[in-house]
Formats: structure tokens, C-alpha cells, sequence
């Protein structure tokens, strides 16, 4: 594991900062942000680490080995990032798009153009697969921008549904949680949770968010690809 400086947590801190203030966006996504700036893949290997060899140290009360295990210092400056955001940036976000609705879309519209190259450049070999993935995918996108937002319930149980839902769309580069949030109809019922710190609710959504986000990293079965660009200290 790399040794970082203060500097660099504070970098790390500022990142996270960023992955939350788009994760409240719907139309964009955290992990977009992540692959950005070049921690997308230590990011999904750090929560991949969360297993239960990790539990086992923890629960053994080896904190040292399971900090170290799971890239602690990493995780817990990202996540306090992405925290501060969207407690601090809720409001914000909710007034800027109220007012300024075509800066802030055109400034995060910005940060999904630049993402699109780092992603073709993935991509060796364009074959009938590929292209029809890529059909598929543009096909996709464009039905759910068209989708109705639909009513549903608000008991803890669909809550934490939507926060496994939800956290697997926002650590995607390119598809928006928050968006996938807005479409069953949750998202202004959760951001109306943040203002108001209504602690049954975050609490159930977070812990949705935290089983999601597990299942979905240990379903990435191949690392990232070597050629995406990795954060500079």
C-alpha cells in the first residue's frame, strides 16, 4: 500500500468532496467523478476488501490488520468527503438547479464529456459486439431519460431497497444514482430527509447503501484495466 501525505488525504477528502456533490445530481454519477480524478479503481478493490476474512478482524478486535486490509484511510477520506458534500451541498444543489438549472447542467455535462474519451480508450478493438453494446447502451440511456418518475411507498423496507439501488448506479461512471432515485421516486423524499436530518430514514438508506455498494464490488470479477489513469501524489 502507498504512502500518502497529509496533503494527499486532504486530496483524497476533496475528491470525495466532488463524488458527493454529483451523486446529488440526478443525471450524474459519483463514480464518473471517481474515474476522473483516478481513484475509480482503487476505490472498487478497497470495497472489495470488505469480506469476511475483514469481519473476522474486526470482530477479533485486530484493527490495525483490518484498517490495513481495507485501505481505511483511503475509504474513511472518501467517504467523509462524499458525506460533507451531500449534507452541506443538499440545499445548494437543490437551489442551483431550481434557479441556475442550465450553468449546473452544462458545468456537470462538462465532466461526462471529458470521461467519455478515458473511456473509448478502453476499448482496443471495435467489432459487431462492441458496436452493438454500444448501441445498446446509448438506447438504454435514452429510454430512461424518458421514463415518467413513478409514485411508490415510503416504508423502511422499500427505503432500503432504494439505497442498494441506488448506491450501485452511482458508483457506475456514467449512470446517475440519484437519477435512478428521481425515477421511482424517491429522490426529493431523500434529499427532504438530508435538510430535515430525519435519522430513521438516512440511517436505513445508508445501511441499503452499504450492503449495495459490497454485493456490487464483489461482483466485479476483473480489476480495472491497468491503462486508466491512477491518481498522481
Amino acid at each position: 500500500m502507498e504512502v500518502r501525505t497529509l496533503k494527499d488525504y486532504l486530496l483524497l477528502y476533496v475528491k470525495g468532496i466532488s463524488m458527493g456533490a454529483a451523486d446529488v445530481i440526478p443525471g450524474v454519477s459519483g463514480g464518473t467523478v471517481a474515474f476522473i480524478t483516478g481513484i475509480y479503481e482503487e476505490l472498487i478493490n478497497s470495497i472489495k476488501a470488505i469480506d469476511l476474512n475483514a469481519v473476522r478482524l474486526l470482530l477479533s478486535f485486530q484493527i490495525a490488520a483490518f484498517w490495513k486490509k481495507v485501505n481505511g484511510s483511503f475509504l474513511i477520506c472518501i467517504l467523509g468527503g462524499i458525506v460533507t458534500s451531500l449534507l452541506s451541498l443538499s440545499k445548494l444543489m437543490t437551489y442551483l438547479l431550481t434557479y441556475h438549472p442550465i450553468s449546473i447542467w452544462s458545468f456537470f455535462f462538462g465532466l461526462i464529456l471529458v470521461s467519455s474519451p478515458l473511456i473509448l480508450r478502453d476499448i482496443k478493438q471495435w467489432n459487431f459486439i462492441t458496436v452493438l453494446a454500444f448501441i445498446v447502451g446509448i438506447v438504454a440511456a435514452y429510454y430512461i431519460t424518458i421514463l415518467t418518475p413513478t409514485s411508490t411507498p415510503t416504508n423502511l423496507f422499500f427505503i432500503f431497497f432504494c439505497g442498494a439501488l441506488a448506491i450501485c448506479a452511482m458508483i457506475l461512471p456514467g449512470i446517475s444514482g440519484a437519477f435512478i432515485l428521481l425515477l421511482i421516486g424517491k429522490y426529493e423524499y431523500m434529499i427532504t430527509a438530508l435538510i430535515n436530518f430525519n435519522l430513521p430514514v438516512i440511517i436505513v438508506f445508508v445501511l441499503g447503501c452499504f450492503l449495495g455498494l459490497v454485493a456490487f464490488a464483489h461482483e466485479t470479477k476483473r480489476p480495472v484495466p491497468e491503462n486508466i489513469p491512477k491518481q498522481t501524489q
